[in-house]
């Protein structure tokens, strides 16, 4: 095997790989890059030794990555999480409890590119107040850092994003929202200062700005049980009062039982 081979094979391999993560369709990676369809798919199945550099770049760039002596990917924000059908469960659930509500929403919104991309779980519009609300959904709490961080700069990037979809924001406000397990709770009392810092609005603030259409004054958390039916949906944890435990023990509970 030449090393060109193995060459169009590494590259081949990382295309695929991004591409699939990102979940973009061949379509429309070759849409991006310049190249026709059939063309990449020899590429990924490694059927084109006689791939050339620039058909390389140009596809690894569109995929935000660049060519070097190994594949440099680019920084997915949290985007195996947001594949989860757990996850996308519940954000299809707070997108249509909003929607009954009066705001206008939708999800896995796309921000950033080149060294940096990322997917806002879901973004919520009302054209009363024109407020704009930045939604970050988490069956499990793994880096609370990263969680605020990412949040951060969703918030950042929401204003041209709400401009792509047609809105005309005059605020915007992230607020995060935690699958209703005791797992969560727990992970929640022992960063108990960090949440109060990072979330001055807690259920009940957000409860109200979005029964009324109104903008958040701060971010904002809550827990959401995406099988219960009650009107007032974001429920507080327990770091702010709840007496009650929480549906789901874990992650691994509330699969079982949604599977049942």
């Amino acid at each position: 095997m030449t090393k060109q081979s193995v060459a169009s094979q590494v590259v081949g391999h990382h295309v695929r790989t991004l591409r699939l993560a990102i979940g973009w369709s061949q379509e429309e990676l070759a849409k991006r890059a310049g190249i026709s369809q059939s063309h990449l798919s020899r590429i990924e199945r490694a059927a084109r030794p006689d791939m050339t550099i620039a058909t390389a770049e140009s596809l690894l760039r569109a995929l935000g990555a660049r060519l070097a002596i190994d594949v440099n990917a680019p920084y997915l924000a949290d985007r195996q999480s947001q594949r989860d059908p757990a996850h996308a469960r519940l954000v299809a659930v707070v997108l249509a409890k909003l929607r009954r509500t009066g705001w206008t929403g939708s999800m896995e919104i796309e921000v950033g590119g080149d060294r940096s991309r990322g997917w806002i779980d879901a973004a919520a519009f009302h054209p009363s107040s024109r407020a704009v609300l930045v939604i970050e959904v988490k069956t499990e709490i793994h880096d609370f850092g990263s969680i605020v961080r990412t949040l951060g700069w969703y918030e950042r990037e929401a204003w041209a994003a709400a401009r792509r979809l047609g809105w005309r924001p005059a605020s915007v406000a992230g607020c995060l929202l935690l699958l209703a397990t005791d797992a969560n709770d727990v992970r929640a009392a022992t960063n108990r200062a960090a949440f109060q810092d990072a979330f001055p609005l807690r259920a009940r603030d957000l409860q109200k700005c979005l029964d009324h259409g109104s903008a958040p004054g701060g971010r904002a958390v809550a827990m959401i049980d995406p099988r219960a039916r009650r009107a007032a949906w974001c429920q507080p944890l327990r770091i702010d009062g709840r007496r009650g435990i929480a549906p789901y023990s874990d992650y691994a509970d509330f699969m079982r039982r949604r599977g049942r």
